[in-house]
């Protein structure tokens, strides 16, 4: 009986998200050759996986053999490899840097966080107190406009960074970095704006990146929840940042401000491809992942008995 309510809810979750992903297609995709039915089936095949692989909060994730995500109630996690085939799916280009995303349980929020871990080595964070902020901004552009090519590759529109939405802040004391960007399809000025809120941790041996994605219109209440599962991250003993030992250990061929601009933003693609069209379509993504009308925690909150 279980098995069976499963299997159908997800049929038609699967259908309604592939409907978006054909209504992308159809509205936004500049590349008309890109095929329609190979969206709709990677589509569905992501969200079985994603269905199947869950986890609820309250609960403790294990963020590889770095940290610990102390997953609050009210927030769904999807691990590896069904995030990566997620994110795929919405147009993004993952790869092994790639843990999970999170999702609400409430189906009248619209957002979504990307989780990585980049084992870049230990980041100095001396240069906090000298970067130029409109020097990382011109950096972003030219990270976003060599992104662009993956993206017309598979069809997908075009982005643009249109301005900080939060200027970088850095808090010495706890290794926190906090930026957030306004991104928008390329020469599109009356659709909403996507926003890419981006948390980082460092730790000894690399940092991990909360990158919450939502629109302009609900900036202000959705980067709580970034800042409420920053906060639900400690790295493990021995992995933190205060363990780092410079005889031994690998030092970052660059620093903080490469996280926010130049290096980073081109080799790391910190804009994530997913941002437009999660904000033109958030809502019926988060509807079919609840299942079609039926919030996640009354869909997904069963088959983990």
């Amino acid at each position: 009986m279980q098995t069976t309510m499963n299997v159908s809810v997800l049929r038609t979750a699967a259908g309604c998200l592939a409907a978006v992903l054909a209504t992308l297609h159809l509205g936004l995709a500049r590349a008309a050759e890109a095929p329609a039915d190979g969206r709709e089936a990677e589509a569905k095949a992501a969200w079985a996986d994603a269905s199947a692989a869950h986890i609820n909060g309250p609960t403790e994730i294990k963020l590889r053999d770095q940290a610990v995500l102390k997953l609050p109630a009210g927030y769904v996690w999807i691990p590896e490899p069904a995030a990566s085939k997620l994110m795929r799916a919405m147009g993004n280009h993952p790869d092994d840097r790639e843990i999970g995303l999170v999702f609400p349980q409430k189906d009248e929020e619209n957002w979504m966080v990307v989780a990585k871990y980049e084992a870049a080595g230990y980041i100095k964070d001396d240069d906090a107190k000298d970067w130029n902020v409109d020097d990382l901004f011109k950096n972003l552009k030219e990270g976003t406009e060599a992104a662009n090519e993956e993206r017309r590759q598979r069809g997908f529109p075009e982005l643009e960074i249109v301005g900080w939405v939060e200027r970088p802040a850095y808090e010495a004391a706890t290794h926190r970095l906090v930026w957030s960007m306004a991104a928008r399809d390329k020469g599109d000025t009356t659709s909403a704006q996507s926003i890419n809120y981006n948390t980082y941790a460092l730790g000894r041996e690399g940092y991990i990146t909360l990158n919450l994605i939502t629109g302009s219109d609900h900036i202000a209440e959705d980067k709580t929840h970034a800042h409420a599962l920053l906060s639900s991250l400690d790295f493990n003993e021995g992995k933190r940042y205060s363990d780092f030992n410079s005889s031994t250990d690998k030092v970052a061929e660059y620093g903080l401000a490469a996280l926010v601009g130049g290096f980073a933003a081109k080799k790391l693609g910190l804009l994530a491809l997913a941002g437009a069209f999660f904000a033109k379509f958030a809502k019926l993504i988060v509807v079919a992942l609840a299942g079609v009308g039926v919030a996640v925690k009354k869909f997904i909150g069963r088959s983990k008995a």
